[in-house]
């Protein structure tokens, strides 16, 4: 077996063979939010190099796992070194460091036993091209079986699965109301014969995939729990829906707020504001209320983006009627002057 079939992620994070734990954190951290699908749609370059840090980083991140790798790559680099003729190096059940490697006829092999991928020994060239990587983020937070998330682009909902191969995790929706979802909450779950607990971090969003350790199947090779991720779904709301990570909402105005202007109330998710309208405004425009929208991974607030409607009445007094009236007696201004030199 070559050397090449072996993946250095110390170089692939750009990070020495002594960097801490802290240094391969934030090393993993600037290329995940560098190549996330969510901020290179459509890029399978980027998709790819995203999968390779998040393996990268789920080995170098385990002071367990990064031991056993850095003695594999030590003992990979011998057998390439003495001819390449076979793994492992001297042939027959070999323990090398406390670990045997004998059992792994590559290092795809090798990756799947040690990040607990179901298939073990062998898992790897049942696929065709290689193994295929499972790069849900691998240091999602979360604690005591409590559900966390992280997104490397916004801080939230950026968890993904590759189509290919298995794994011992496994994947459930989760419906919240949009006050759940916004302030936060605490679920119980029936996983079969298991209930569990799972708090929902305050600000997810649809889409956003929560990470419950040790609670999906049991790995039949290592006979380890994989995770649980819920996939959150949120129930439509009657005035606020999403857009992006903002929130939107349509208000409607009178003719004469639009006209002339007017203060306003606007309900946000945490209580009622007042609004200006600017004299003049036409329906369809939307005004901004800033740190008015969703809760964010870092605490803070997105924007609350506010379509003006204007909302002519159904159903006029004979005050309001003569009104009217009068006014579009004493209208200059034509809003349709500028169609008059249409041709075609």
């Amino acid at each position: 077996m070559a050397a090449t079939d072996f993946k250095d992620y110390y170089a692939i994070l750009g990070v020495s063979k002594t960097a801490s734990v802290d240094e391969i954190k934030k090393a993993f951290r600037k290329l995940a939010r560098k190549y996330h699908p969510d901020m290179n749609p459509g890029n399978a370059q980027a998709e790819a190099k995203f999968k390779e840090v998040s393996e990268a980083y789920e080995v170098l991140g385990d002071t367990d796992k990064r031991k056993k790798y850095d003695q594999f790559g030590q003992y990979w680099r011998q057998a390439d070194g003495a001819g390449g003729a076979g793994w492992p190096p001297g042939g027959g059940n070999v323990d090398f460091g406390g670990f045997d490697f004998s059992q792994f006829s590559s290092f795809d092999d090798f990756i799947n036993a040690l990040l607990g991928r179901v298939g073990g020994p062998g898992a790897g060239r049942a696929r065709p091209g290689g193994s295929s990587y499972n790069y849900r983020n691998p240091r999602s937070t979360s604690t005591s079986g409590f559900g966390g998330f992280e997104d490397f682009a916004s801080g939230f909902g950026g968890d993904r699965t590759s189509t290919g191969g298995t794994s011992a995790d496994r994947e459930s929706n989760i419906t919240l109301t949009f006050s759940e979802a916004f302030q936060g909450t605490q679920k119980r779950l029936n996983l079969g014969t298991e209930a569990i607990d799972v708090r929902i971090p305050a600000g997810a969003k649809p889409g956003t995939r929560i990470r419950v350790r040790g609670k999906g199947l049991v790995n039949s090779y290592n006979q380890q729990r994989g995770d649980l991720y819920l996939k959150v779904e949120i129930q439509p709301h009657s005035f606020f829906q999403f857009e992006g990570d903002n929130l939107v909402c349509e208000v409607p105005v009178a003719p004469d707020e639009a006209v002339l202007g007017a203060t306003i109330e606007i309900p946000t998710p945490d209580g009622t504001v007042k609004m200006n309208v600017p004299a003049g405004i036409r329906s369809g425009q939307t005004l901004r209320l800033r740190g008015k929208g969703w809760k964010t991974a870092k605490g803070d607030r997105t924007d609350l983006l506010v379509k003006i409607a204007i909302a002519p009445p159904k159903d006029l007094n004979s005050t309001e009627k003569d009104l009217y009236e009068k006014i579009r007696n004493a209208r200059h201004y034509n809003p349709r002057s500028h169609l008059q030199s249409v041709r075609l």
